[in-house]
């Protein structure tokens, strides 16, 4: 047997995400549009890992079928999450794809803590892909917290 075929050993597959925690294709900022909408219109919190933008949403009862807030598909959506991870900010394809990765991760475990309707926009800085999961984890729950007492 040589060294190539000894390495090459058959991986479990991963578990199954919870669909509880599962990122649903409604909870996604599609377009442009809504990218733009949240970072006019939402509020910015910054930290040494990465920069949120935050637009808290009405509730459907508030909603003036003349003057939409945004680009919803549906006005009583919760929660929605994008992820932006530049080349001139985060690096290359390998790590622009980590950083919005963890981000994702961040976002699917923790996302009971933030309120429940609005867009968050979560902008990868440099240092993400540096620090450890226990440090990322500690400042988004520092965003939620904040986030939390501003509504």
């Amino acid at each position: 047997m040589s060294v190539r075929q000894t390495s090459a050993a058959p991986r479990n597959p991963p578990a199954p995400v919870p669909r509880a925690t599962r990122l649903l294709p409604e909870q996604h900022l599609r377009t442009q549009s809504d990218f733009q909408t949240v970072r006019q219109a939402g509020r910015r919190h910054q930290c040494d890992a990465f920069t949120a933008w935050w637009l808290a949403c009405p509730k459907p009862a508030s909603i003036r079928p003349d003057r939409p807030l945004t680009s919803r598909p549906q006005a009583n959506a919760s929660l929605r999450l994008g992820v932006v991870a530049s080349r001139a900010a985060v690096g290359n394809a390998v790590q622009r794809n980590r950083a919005k990765r963890r981000l994702r991760a961040l976002f699917r475990l923790h996302q009971q803590k933030l309120p429940p309707d609005g867009d968050l926009l979560l902008v990868a800085r440099r240092l993400l892909n540096g620090l450890p999961w226990a440090v990322l984890e500690t400042r988004f729950a520092d965003l939620c917290r904040r986030l939390g007492n501003a509504r």
